[in-house]
């Protein structure tokens, strides 16, 4: 998809008053739909188009939306958003592991849902990819000029500076640094941060401001470590992960 392409969405799910008020919103802000029902719909739509973007909803009553999510990852490059009511950390992980590029539990907001499209279509367009090593860890990211070694906990800036880090900013750095082109919510960055003491609820806005203290050449105009209002916050970078 170009840039100046409006981009191709298939919305699956079995709800049809949600499916219309989807694409009634998308419309709205530019955007045009197509909708499926059943995975028997999906998979058909599929075929037929080449979708930049997918809003699957795992529940769908013909079949296992996950099942579909795994097809579609191996045979597509297509991007997809993966939507359930379950808000269990297990079925979140779950959705992840499956490939997909974001996941959304009901209810969400339509705002938040075009965010969370808009950044998944954003990071498609950069082609970031994210290799997948098996038996071994991230030691190191890359990320616009900046370099952050997870085993020194050293950030070092794009002129070779070593800028030091509380444990709070290397914590939640590393949560962004390890989901690329993500809107991360302040819901997800507390969950994602629950073991460190140091980093708890309203805080976690201040440990944003500081962040950008460090990273941004003007904290109160960022262009790195941005907001998408009503979501949450998200790298606008390509990011390099390096294994060890």
């Amino acid at each position: 998809m170009s840039a100046t392409q409006s981009p191709k969405i298939l919305v699956v799910d079995d709800d049809q008053a949600m499916r219309q008020l989807l694409i009634e919103y998308l419309a709205g802000h530019g955007i045009n739909a197509d909708s499926a029902g059943t995975v028997a719909e999906a998979s058909a739509a599929v075929q037929d188009k080449n979708y930049d973007l997918v809003l699957l909803d795992l529940g769908l009553p013909d079949g296992d939306g996950a099942d579909l999510a795994r097809r579609w990852r191996q045979d597509t490059t297509m991007s997809i958003i993966c939507v359930t009511g379950r808000k269990e950390e297990a079925d979140m992980v779950m959705g992840l592991e499956l490939g997909a590029d974001d996941y959304v539990t009901k209810p969400f907001s339509l705002r938040e849902m075009l965010a969370r499209m808009r950044a998944v279509l954003r990071r498609a367009s950069q082609n970031v990819q994210t290799p997948v090593t098996r038996g071994k860890h991230p030691r190191a990211y890359q990320f616009g000029g900046w370099g952050l070694n997870l085993n020194t906990r050293r950030l070092t800036a794009p002129d070779g500076r070593n800028v030091s880090l509380t444990n709070a900013e290397f914590n939640l750095l590393v949560v962004f640094l390890s989901a690329p082109g993500r809107i991360i919510s302040r819901e997800h960055l507390l969950e994602s941060t629950r073991a460190f003491d140091d980093v708890y609820d309203r805080a976690i806005d201040v440990q944003i401001l500081r962040l950008r203290r460090k990273l941004e050449a003007d904290p109160k105009n960022p262009t790195l470590l941005r907001t998408e209002r009503g979501a949450g916050y998200y790298l606008d970078t390509e990011i390099e992960t390096l294994w060890g």
